[in-house]
């Protein structure tokens, strides 16, 4: 299986995967603490990252060279979001003074006063994405409520260049062509390989356990809560060929 060619920004890499292999699992999640089990395929995961970057663009108003920060746990929905805002052409930020914050519950604390500013999404991450089952604080925007009425495709009218900055890690800027070059050229699996992992994906030390997958053609075993015996067993089950951390 070869390589994404073209791998210059995430929308030219989801575009080579649609192609070739749409129907393929492209991001599978597993939380042993409450059995969850998600699977996403190409065309799934493309079309949550379609609804996503709709509702960053259309509903919140955020532009190519924003900055969003992805304040995630380790969770399906933190590749989505990642992507998403590729997709639109944001930049993903550690910083603490972004254009707009997608968080989940442990997150509110934190994040719930700059809703009168900024933009501040959260996900309930609860099974199938659905809404948090109490009120969020004011001016929070539930993710869970707002997405599914977002559309199955994304068409930006200020298309993501190569040059557009993709990632600011602490002031450490990637652009789209060097994040997409990197994870080309990643050594965590070989091409079409599927690589499972316990590390959050929407962190830094994670970012290419996402990205490598994605540009060589390969698939994520998302693992959570689980102990070695539980970790061991699905990396059998799942058919994986390489782990993260090793």
């Amino acid at each position: 299986m070869s390589r994404v060619s073209r791998v210059t920004t995430f929308s030219a890499v989801l575009a080579g995967l649609l192609r070739s292999e749409p129907g393929r699992p492209l991001v599978t999640f597993y939380d042993d603490a409450t059995g969850e089990r998600v699977e996403l395929s190409v065309t799934t995961y493309a079309n949550w990252v379609a609804k996503v970057s709709s509702l960053l663009v259309e509903e919140h108003d955020l532009e190519r060279g924003s900055s969003i920060r992805v304040d995630l746990p380790t969770h399906w929905l933190g590749p989505v979001f990642l992507g998403a805002a590729w997709n639109a052409g944001l930049v993903v930020t550690t910083g603490d003074d972004p254009d707009a914050v997608v968080c989940g519950p442990d997150g509110l604390d934190r994040w719930a006063d700059l809703a009168g500013d900024v933009p501040v999404l959260a996900c309930s991450l609860l099974p199938l994405g659905v809404r948090f089952a109490d009120p969020l604080p004011a001016g929070v925007h539930d993710v869970g409520v707002e997405v599914w009425s977002q559309p199955d495709s994304f068409i930006p009218w200020d298309p993501t260049q190569e040059d557009d900055a993709a990632v600011d890690l602490d002031g450490l800027v990637t652009t789209q062509a060097e994040l997409w070059s990197a994870a080309a050229a990643g050594s965590l699996l070989t091409d079409g390989g599927r690589l499972l992992s316990e590390a959050n994906p929407a962190s830094p030390p994670g970012l290419a356990t996402l990205t490598e997958p994605l540009a060589r053609s390969g698939s994520l075993v998302l693992v959570v809560n689980a102990d070695r015996e539980r970790v061991e067993a699905t990396y059998a089950a799942e058919r994986a060929t390489a782990r993260f951390p090793a």
